[in-house]
């Protein structure tokens, strides 16, 4: 018996496969603009903003800037507006930004490697006493960041740092930033190779290239011998590692970044010989630039592809499309036990002393800068190093000048031998210069640091690890809280009352080195600013209490109770 119409079964319907959403990659064709900073990038290469503000905005003030300049291609010669002062976490977000944007910028000057002389530094602090109300921050990036610049005062900014030998070229923007490098290079007994070279090879053929201007977002880099550039977090990063069969040369990662969506940087599994670091770095962001994301400015970053593509992917469209080579495999660098931070005094290869100095949080002031500069010039120093934990080392000091050094410093509130809280803790600019911050930091640290050496002075002899305290004013983690045995993220929370007041969420046992992992956050788990040293406090009483021998605080956070740990 045949099926009639009424009783036949059902036709299976054909279901077209899903059309993939463009990424907005060039390398696959995608070349249109798909979000408004790839739009404004396209109208201008960013690069060129730099005319205008010497020939029309300097001359006729800031309402005369284009917001498209004054709010994107600024970036690029390391100019952000700063927060208008008197409005607290609840204005943050982009509906409010013209409210939140004063007529004054943030200025950084990009410091490669970190690496300046005494009247590099003496002319830093002069431009910051003149133009900048006296501030100078020193960044996790080895940068110097100033405040309070008016765009009449850029051009003269500009004329004076470039006469002696620096720059705010791409110090921010969609672009390669600031090349991060071991403030001891050349001279660390503990380095695998100096690679600094590479770095100014780099700096010398890409920086300021249009071909390398327009990337889908920040490019971060860290070249050192040894593991003290956070290499895990960053974009790319060149490690030293000696090769059973070659020698010394560099192992490479990629693929790192922190934010909202943390990840850590993978090994390529390559050994790459230093004078064939810079065609590596270019290949790196080359694929970034054509097959990265630009869709999202959220997923943009270059970790997002490597997390979609994999390492090995990755290496071979490297070797087959950029290189035309194949790269020599090779191993891993031993980890370390915890960070290399070079603070305190340590002998160089030249037989002089390197002497590390901690301000709190990076927070100096053009004032100190000088009288800096001019300590380390009588000393005999003519090299001065910013590091990533925000610190600041003085090379080359002959141990018969070296106490009378370290007093002089000391003097200044920059101690070669600091409490483990003045050492270990790191904060962001914060509500008193950002626009994206909800919670007060680098300003909250210089008072936080002084209460955590008084209230735990009883505790503190038994710390024999370092407990790092890294404070954020928002999610974006610019001082990279989430790899912080104690890290805090900038929010609004609940008061208890219906309202909100500026707080933070918690992340504990974070690391970089021996363990690399990200904070544990505990559900739900806030404290208002006003509760930071109280929770401290508390947590690293803990501790104390219960660690055992030779134990991280890290290792113990993880498996310490909830109820432990609040």
């Amino acid at each position: 018996m045949t099926n009639t119409p009424d009783t036949a079964a059902p036709r299976a319907r054909s279901t077209r496969p899903a059309k993939r959403r463009s990424e907005g990659q060039w390398a696959l064709g995608y070349r249109e603009p798909l979000n408004a900073n790839e739009q404004s990038k396209k109208d201008d290469n960013p690069l060129n903003v730099r005319a205008r503000i010497e020939n029309i905005y300097s001359k006729q003030g800031f309402d005369s800037i284009d917001k498209a300049d004054l709010r994107g291609r600024f970036r690029w010669w390391g100019l952000y507006t700063q927060r208008e002062q008197g409005y607290d976490g609840t204005f943050t977000g982009d509906e409010n930004i013209d409210l939140l944007e004063a007529k004054y910028f943030m200025m950084r000057i990009r410091c490669d490697a970190g690496a300046l002389s005494a009247l590099q530094l003496r002319t830093l602090g002069e431009i910051s006493q003149e133009f900048g109300r006296d501030t100078a921050d020193l960044s996790d990036r080895e940068n110097v960041q100033y405040h309070w610049i008016e765009v009449e005062n850029v051009p003269e900014i500009w004329r004076r740092i470039e006469s002696v030998g620096l720059k705010t070229t791409e110090a921010c923007g969609d672009c390669p930033r600031v090349v991060l490098g071991s403030p001891l290079a050349g001279e660390s007994l503990d380095e695998v190779l100096d690679p600094t070279p590479a770095i100014d090879e780099i700096v010398e053929r890409f920086i300021g290239r249009p071909e390398y201007s327009n990337l889908p977002r920040k490019f971060k880099t860290a070249i050192s011998g040894q593991q003290d550039v956070v290499h895990e977090v960053n974009d790319i990063a060149f490690i030293g590692v000696n090769h059973p069969e070659h020698g010394p040369g560099l192992d490479v990662w990629v693929g790192g970044g922190l934010s909202t969506n943390p990840m850590l940087a993978q090994r390529l599994g390559v050994w790459v010989p230093l004078h064939e670091v810079a065609d590596v770095w270019e290949g790196v962001v080359s694929i970034f630039r054509d097959y990265g994301y630009r869709r999202l400015r959220n997923k943009a970053r270059l970790k997002f592809l490597v997390k979609d593509w994999g390492v090995e992917k990755f290496r071979e469209v490297l070797e087959t499309e950029y290189l035309k080579r194949p790269l020599l495999d090779g191993p891993a660098p031993e980890k370390p036990t915890r960070p290399v931070d070079h603070v305190g005094v340590q002998k160089l290869k030249n037989g002089l002393n390197a002497v590390g100095l901690a301000p709190i949080a990076g927070r100096v002031s053009g004032t100190i800068l000088t009288k800096v500069a001019d300590a380390a010039a009588r000393a005999g120093s003519d090299r001065i190093r910013f590091t990533p934990y925000q610190k600041l080392i003085v090379l080359d000091i002959s141990d018969e000048k070296l106490e009378d050094f370290i007093a002089e410093m000391d003097a200044l509130g920059l101690p070669a031998r600091p409490s483990i809280w003045r050492k270990n803790l790191m904060a962001c600019s914060g509500i008193e210069f950002c626009k994206l911050s909800f919670a007060e930091t680098r300003k909250r640290s210089q008072v936080l640091v002084p209460e955590l050496e008084q209230r735990l002075a009883d505790v503190n002899a038994q710390l024999d690890v370092p407990i790092t305290v890294n404070i954020n004013g928002c999610p974006n983690s610019c001082a990279r809280s989430q790899v912080a045995d104690i890290g805090f993220k900038g929010q609004l929370v609940d008061d208890g009352d219906g309202g909100q007041v500026e707080g933070f969420q918690v992340h504990l046992g974070g690391s970089l080195g021996f363990d690399s992992a990200f904070g544990r956050k505990l559900r739900q788990h806030k404290v208002t600013s006003a509760e930071l040293g109280d929770y401290i406090d508390r947590v690293v009483r803990n501790f104390v209490k219960q660690r055992d021998e030779g134990e991280r605080f890290a290792q113990w956070a993880v498996r310490a109770d909830d109820a432990d740990l609040q």
